[in-house]
């Protein structure tokens, strides 16, 4: 019994110190099973804290090597909220967007060994001023290195592995075509505000929020952009010209499909240029543009039915006297033509006499309805004014051919469009649906636009006609040839062809200029089932030739895009 009683109590003992029994060297009165228990809770513990210590250490090497605003930037991309609206072309091409784009800071005290700092950012970049950095890393704790990283140059200095080198996240203005619309879209300043073209004229809207919804959606067409770049810059090389200029455009609503001016610039690089070759040819250039202005000449005696397109004009000689002056033609023509033949051949002194006949009071008022006179209205600020002149004695005479009398093409070309498709007023614009609804007034009956446009025709099919260069199977070409001078450098001549063809079950006006085309000596022209070489320098053998090619070009995906009369919705954006 006494023994019994005593194991009782040792049980009990041995409960209550159990952490003596296991610093024990006393075997005898030990619980193997409690042994084995405990051991395996020490290994748990052990790998537990193992594991903890590996895990935040791995961690601690991952962000040591880890940019040191990482956490900054992905916050930034998260919550990315553009400051201005995406701009798409008629297809909804995107033509520029913001996007998140970086600085280059420097943090001075995180660069330990700036000596080597300065090697490896002059092998990075050679143009760096080495010693201007090295003063501001002895002199400053924060400065930036440099702005507006492209993103090969974020590669360079991110490979650089220096913690010192900080990436600040800013909004850019991108546009993914560089050159292709450099003279339409125009540049934002650095804190997106536009500072020129379709950018400056729509500003306010692309900043205002409440419209982010819907992107600004212009009436171009970056396909057919592309393709008549392309063959303006062919017609450069062929014709050695100085640069090239075109304008597509919708005849009925004046929609602008294309407009191109050579040579253009990268508007993704912000260089100031001063060179007026890279003035907006389109919209800014003011020209004397030539023999297109018979055109009007012509038109406006239909109207008011002074002559018909069959009516002869007699006694047209070589020159005539005006005032104290001499007007002549360039070749001889026949003693009596026909109106329509006056235009076809491009005979000034016929059209003088024909402008006689109109007098100058209803010209100039014509010439003011066609929005000849003024500067156009237009989606861009980069717009020309015509030179003003006054009326003097022989100023009708020059004008009703082209001379003494300046314009931009933009205007030339819709004065054809309104003439050509039905005599209603059009106003050109580069904002899609803009003029859909738009009821313009009318400038000559449907009846004198369908004469015109026959006239027109002939001047690309009959055999003495100025255009045949442009007759492009399937589309029936129209048009009318310039031939002029520099207005100030009587050197240079500036070719031009206003055209007017279909594709599908639409109509296009097609302005091509050629500015200081030379004679393509080496160039075999298919000319009226003939094969001749260049030998002539006016625009039905260089600006015409172009024109036929682009038409070429452009034609059958302007039929196809009719045909299928495309859709296009735009979807709402999303961040």
């Amino acid at each position: 019994m006494k023994k019994i009683k005593n194991k009782k109590n040792f049980n009990r003992n041995q409960q209550s110190f159990f952490f003596e029994d296991y610093l024990s060297t006393n075997q005898k009165f030990r619980n193997k099973k409690n042994y084995f228990i405990n051991e395996d809770r020490v290994y748990i513990l052990f790998f537990s804290f193992f594991f903890l210590i590996l895990i935040f250490s791995l961690k601690i090497i991952f962000v040591s090597f880890q940019n040191s605003n990482l956490n900054i930037i992905k916050n930034y991309k998260y919550n990315f909220n553009p400051i201005r609206n995406d701009i798409i072309d008629r297809n909804g091409v995107i033509l520029s967007r913001n996007i998140t784009a970086y600085h280059a800071a420097i943090k001075s005290s995180f660069i330990k060994d700036k000596k080597k700092f300065v090697v490896k950012i002059k092998l990075a970049f050679p143009d760096t001023d080495s010693k201007n950095l090295i003063f501001n890393l002895n002199n400053k704790k924060y400065f930036y290195l440099k702005k507006r990283l492209t993103d090969d140059e974020k590669d360079k200095l991110w490979k650089l592995g220096e913690k010192g080198i900080i990436f600040e996240p800013f909004q850019a203005r991108v546009y993914p075509h560089s050159n292709l619309y450099s003279h339409i879209i125009g540049q934002t300043d650095y804190d997106n505000f536009g500072i020129s073209g379709v950018e400056n004229y729509y500003d306010n809207i692309l900043r205002d929020k409440k419209k982010f919804d819907k992107p600004l959606q212009l009436s171009l067409d970056t396909n057919i952009q592309y393709l008549i770049k392309n063959e303006l810059e062919e017609a450069i090389k062929i014709f050695k010209a100085e640069g090239a200029a075109s304008l597509l455009m919708d005849s009925e609503n004046g929609e602008v499909l294309s407009l191109v001016s050579l040579p253009d610039f990268n508007i993704n690089k912000r260089v100031n240029l001063k060179d007026k070759a890279f003035m907006n040819k389109i919209t800014k250039g003011v020209f004397e543009l030539g023999s297109i202005f018979k055109t009007f000449t012509v038109a406006l005696a239909l109207e008011e039915e002074i002559v018909d397109s069959k009516t002869i004009i007699k006694n047209i000689t070589k020159s005539i006297k005006c005032s104290i002056h001499n007007i002549s033609d360039i070749k001889k023509f026949p003693a009596s033509m026909t109106v329509e033949d006056i235009l076809i051949q491009s005979s000034n002194i016929g059209t003088i006499k024909i402008a006689r006949k109109i007098g100058k009071e209803k010209y100039k008022k014509f010439l003011k309805d066609l929005n000849l006179f003024n500067s156009p209205k237009f989606e861009l600020d980069e717009i020309g004014n015509p030179i003003p002149f006054n009326w003097n004695k022989c100023k009708l005479e020059t004008v009703s051919y082209g001379h003494g009398i300046t314009t931009t093409p933009l205007q030339a070309a819709a004065a054809y469009a309104t003439l050509i498709s039905g005599g209603k007023l059009v106003l050109p614009t580069l904002e899609k649906n803009k003029n859909k609804d738009l009821n313009s007034r009318r400038i000559v009956s449907k009846e004198t636009s369908v004469k015109l446009k026959k006239i027109l025709r002939k001047v690309v099919t009959d055999t003495n006609g100025t255009a045949s260069l442009a007759d492009i199977h399937g589309y029936n070409v129209s048009g009318k040839t310039g031939t002029s001078q520099y207005y100030d450098d009587k050197n240079k001549n500036i070719n031009t062809f206003i055209s007017f063809f279909n594709a599908s079950n639409k109509s296009y006006i097609l302005l091509v200029m050629l500015d200081d085309p030379q004679i393509a000596e080496n160039l075999i022209y298919d000319y009226k089932g003939f094969k001749i070489k260049g030998t002539r320098n006016e625009a039905g053998w260089n600006a015409v030739y172009s024109s036929g090619k682009i038409i070429e070009k452009i034609g059958p995906i302007l039929a196809i895009n009719n045909k299928e009369v495309p859709n296009h919705h735009v979807i709402k954006k999303t961040y």
